[in-house]
């Protein structure tokens, strides 16, 4: 089993910045892969980036160059840099997890969950 709990969300202005965090524990196996997902309210969950415990990484095509995901293995903390964000980039976000490795980014194929931190971004 693994548990995860996000942190950092907020609300802030178009072109803001805010650093997202997912502190996880238990079984270390499960987490070989780690991802962030968002949801908006009457939209599918979808994937933003994910990075396996190699450091190889993911990223949508609407995040790329603006967000940035990174892990520490020791500290067993997930992060998302996200900078110059957008009224689009509202959203819950999640954070996940699974023992799989070279997975797609889509939220079907992870096994573990945070509880999600919202972000807001107003013009």
């Amino acid at each position: 089993q693994v548990q995860l709990v996000e942190s950092g969300g907020g609300s802030v202005q178009s072109g803001g910045s805010l650093r997202l965090s997912c502190v996880a524990s238990g079984d270390t196996a499960s987490r070989a892969s780690m991802g962030w997902f968002r949801q908006a309210p009457g939209k599918e969950r979808e994937g933003v980036a994910l990075i396996s415990r190699d450091g190889s990484t993911k990223y949508a095509d609407s995040v790329m160059g603006r967000f940035s995901i990174s892990r520490d293995n020791d500290k067993g903390t997930l992060y998302l840099q996200m900078n110059s964000l957008k009224p689009e980039d509202t959203a819950m976000y999640y954070c996940a997890a699974d023992r799989a490795l070279l997975l797609p980014l889509r939220a079907g194929f992870f096994a573990y969950w945070g509880q999600g931190t919202q972000v807001t971004v107003s013009s």
